[in-house]
């Protein structure tokens, strides 16, 4: 039986990350600051850890009788949607390179043999609607239009470092936006499709939503089905460098507003405000997550479909 440590065990990606693993017959600890938000943990053992401090990390790495994790799932991040990451920067560079150092420190000096870390393509520059894709490798010279970005491109050189020294197994994937039920949805921290979908169904029909910007901004949304079954993939596969993990289906903010508002059934308006946005838009090759036999499933209105429906019983 393979021992696993997921940590971040409380988010969104890592809660149903845990309950594949359990599937596939996975020892699992669960590591977090807080309680599992939606649905009780699967895991083995669930460890209420802050991860920001160093004997945190050991803790959540210690095994009795010498024995060590086969695989680390570093998932833990101080994150949400565009509304936090531009207004707690300085909270998320700290609190994120901290725990970040500290885990593949502890790591290491427990013998970890596997070591996957949930990067973002925020690593990216901004760009422009159309623009040639960017492969893996275009995100260098930086220039991301966020600090999550920035620390998440040190943490990729930091573990890279590690890995180089250590000479364990290192998998770093860039997540695109992903959504679907039980992820956060109110509070601040919510990302573009919870939170379309939490105003939507709150609305009273012939109403009107509030959006940010003006519905411009091109982006692409990852169902989390696809995504755990991409990072399983890319785990048992020998790629090393950062791999990208997202949807080819591009639409613009305008657009996926639209799709919910049809998805409710209700008749209602979009009032754009002013707010944060983030990048004009994003556009990036998946070839090399595709290469080992992965691609998205699920399609942005099927996704959007279910996620609507966990949304709309959460709003009731």
């Amino acid at each position: 039986m393979k021992r696993a440590l997921v940590t971040g065990a409380s988010g969104f990606v890592a809660s149903h990350l845990i309950r594949r693993l359990k599937k596939e017959g996975y020892w699992i600890r669960a590591v977090s600051r807080h309680d599992p938000y939606f649905f009780q943990s699967s895991a083995d053992e669930y460890l209420h850890l802050d991860l920001r401090e160093p004997t945190c990390c050991q803790k959540a790495l210690y095994l009795k009788d010498g024995l060590s994790f086969d695989e680390v799932y570093q998932l833990s991040a101080d994150m949400g949607g565009i509304g936090f990451i531009s207004s707690a920067q300085c909270e998320i560079m700290k609190n994120n390179a901290l725990m970040n150092i500290h885990m593949i420190d502890a790591a290491v000096k427990s013998d970890v043999k596997k070591y996957f870390f949930s990067s973002s393509a925020c690593v990216y520059r901004n760009m422009k609607p159309g623009e040639h894709q960017l492969t893996e490798d275009d995100a260098i010279p930086a220039y991301p239009d966020n600090e999550y970005g920035w620390e998440k491109l040190y943490t990729e050189r930091l573990l890279t470092a590690y890995a180089a020294k250590y000479k364990f197994d290192l998998r770093i994937a860039r997540f695109q936006t992903s959504y679907g039920p039980q992820g956060t949805w109110q509070g601040g921290r919510e990302k573009a499709p919870a939170a379309i979908c939490r105003k939507v169904a709150q609305a009273q029909d012939g109403g009107f939503i509030e959006v940010w910007g003006d519905g411009s901004a091109v982006r692409s949304y990852l169902y989390i089905d696809d995504l755990i079954e991409a990072i399983l993939l890319l785990m048992c596969s020998d790629i090393k460098e950062p791999t990208n993990i997202g949807s080819p289906e591009y639409v613009s903010v305008k657009e996926l507003v639209e799709m919910v508002i049809d998805i409710s059934g209700k008749k209602l308006s979009i009032k754009y405000v002013p707010g944060p946005v983030g990048v004009l838009s994003r556009n990036f090759s998946n070839e090399r997550i595709y290469s080992i036999g992965w691609k998205p499933k699920i399609s942005l209105r099927e996704g959007l479909s279910r996620a609507y429906r966990w949304i709309q019983e959460q709003v009731r």
